[in-house]
Parts: C-alpha cells; sequence; structure tokens
C-alpha cells in the first residue's frame, strides 16, 4: 500500500479537511476518519453507511442531532486543554454536526459487517468520565485519554480510539510495539494515527516523527515521516513507534483502531529490541509537566 502518510489538506472533501474512509484505499478494509471543519453557525450531514462512529471535538463545540435527538458536546479550546465530551452512534446513524461557534470535529469510523451489528444505542461520554492514564516514565511519559479503548467503553462492535499527548521532547507509541495478527496473545488492527503538533510561541509550527516498519518480509512497510498538524499515518500493520515529539512542540494524536476478529480487543506485542524499556519507567518517575 502506498501514501501512508497523508499531509494535512491532500485528502480535503467538501467540509472534511480529511477524508480516509474504509474500503476507498486498496487494502484498507477496517478503519476510517473524517474531520470536518465548520464555520461558525454551520452545519454538516453525515450518514454512517456501513460502520460505527465517534465524533470527537478537536476544536470548538457543537451539537450532534442523531435520530431526532440532539445531543451537545461541549468541545474544548483545543485538543491539549483536556478531555473532550464524544458521541457514539451505530452503523447506519445519520448525524447532523453544527457549530454556533465553528470548529473541528473528528468523526472515528469502524466497518462493522453486515448483520455482525449489534444494535448499540447513541451513547454520550462526558469528558469528565473519561478515563485519563500516564503511562511510560521519564522522557517516554504520555497522557493517554481512554475514551473509547476496550474496557473503558464497551457499547459498540469494532471501533476502538483513544488520544495520546506526549510533551515536547518525549517518545510516545514507545517500544514500539505490533497488533498484526491474532494469536493468543496478539489482536490484528489496522490503525489510524491523527496528528496535531502545538505551535512555537511566535505560532511557527511545530513538528514530530512517525515510524512504522516490517514484522515479515513478505509485507514490506517503511515509514519515517515528519509529521505536523492535521497529517495523519495509516498503518496497516507492522511495528509502529516511536513517535517522537520534537523539543517545545507538545504532540497529540488520535488514534483509531479495529479489525476482522469477531472479538473486540487490544493485545499488543512489542518490538523485542526494545521491550526492555519499560523495565526503566518505574525508575524514571513520570515527567513531572504531566504528573
Amino acid at each position: 500500500m502506498n501514501d501512508l502518510h497523508i499531509p494535512a489538506g491532500t485528502s480535503a472533501e467538501g467540509a472534511f479537511d480529511t477524508v480516509i474512509d474504509p474500503g476507498v484505499r486498496e487494502g484498507w478494509v477496517h478503519t476510517g476518519l473524517r474531520i470536518l471543519a465548520l464555520a461558525p453557525g454551520a452545519s454538516e450531514t453525515w450518514t454512517a453507511a456501513g460502520v460505527e462512529v465517534m465524533v470527537v471535538p478537536l476544536q470548538g463545540a457543537c451539537e450532534v442531532a442523531v435520530g431526532g435527538q440532539a445531543h451537545a458536546l461541549r468541545g474544548r479550546a483545543d485538543v491539549f486543554a483536556g478531555p473532550t465530551d464524544v458521541l457514539y452512534a451505530p452503523e447506519g446513524s445519520e448525524l447532523t454536526v453544527t457549530s454556533e461557534g465553528g470548529g473541528r470535529f473528528a468523526l472515528a469510523t469502524a466497518t462493522v459487517p453486515a448483520g455482525q451489528g449489534s444494535g448499540h444505542p447513541v451513547a454520550l461520554i462526558r469528558a469528565e468520565d473519561v478515563p485519563v492514564e500516564i503511562r511510560g516514565g521519564g522522557s517516554m511519559t504520555r497522557q493517554v485519554r481512554n475514551f473509547g479503548t476496550v474496557g473503558a467503553f464497551d457499547a459498540c462492535d469494532k471501533l476502538i480510539a483513544c488520544e495520546v499527548v506526549t510533551p515536547g521532547g518525549n517518545w510516545s507509541s514507545y517500544p514500539a510495539h505490533k497488533h498484526d495478527e491474532t494469536t493468543e496473545t496478539e489482536s490484528e488492527l489496522e490503525e489510524i494515527y491523527y496528528y496535531e503538533i502545538q505551535a512555537a510561541p511566535d505560532g511557527g509550527p511545530g513538528f514530530g516523527f512517525h515510524q512504522t516498519s516490517s514484522t515479515d518480509p513478505e509485507r514490506p512497510v517503511d515509514v519515517l515521516a515528519e509529521v505536523r498538524s492535521g497529517d495523519t499515518v495509516l498503518v496497516p500493520h507492522g511495528w509502529h513507534g516511536p513517535c517522537a515529539a520534537a523539543p517545545g512542540h507538545d504532540m497529540y494524536y488520535l488514534n483509531v483502531m479495529a479489525g476482522p476478529a469477531p472479538e473486540r480487543a487490544w493485545n499488543i506485542t512489542d518490538h523485542p529490541e526494545q521491550t526492555w524499556v519499560r523495565g526503566t519507567w518505574e525508575a524514571a518517575g513520570p515527567d513531572p509537566r504531566l504528573a
């Protein structure tokens, strides 16, 4: 598969700054992401055909109407301001997103094969109910907001989603890991990384780096990309990580995962050359910027 690094704006379509739909790109089957940009007072209607969806405000507040009922998402100033309200809607839902003040809103999706939908109800997850985890230690410390992970939200069929904030100069998704086969200890999952990078004090753009590498010579993949705000990286398989935030520029990414197995699970295998770093976290302690 080509073009796994999708720079900001290069997949724009109508009101959406980013469009990654399952089935549209060759070999991309299970996950999708749309970044909706709304001017003040604007609205957009979209149907979750064949997919379930989570609406995640990135910047600004919105109202989402589903099935004749409106749900107010309080949103946030930006992705670095903390967790946000999130709305889940099942496969087949028609959503109308309206924003009085304008903003940007992620629609994270997962394919629900015909006949496998469980008819889960629409669910509003409030920001104060999102489990927040501090993971790692020292320069590997990051904050994980588990609004849509296994165990935190299970009233869905396939979709797994979370947010990660990595302070400038730190590494996350490290040790590199994989989830590209179904075994007793691993789940087969596609994954999307959507990035936003905190700007410099003078407004200059920030940057970071993302790496994906092969686990199997029969399925080559090699990505070492400089990522900037609005960029997306697709991980069909392989070791992924580290994700490195440039000093002075906090890094945010939204992860969207789903796979073919009937069971919704997130089980991973560490890169064997890097897994030892987990043993250093406790002695290093958490980065005080996140403690």
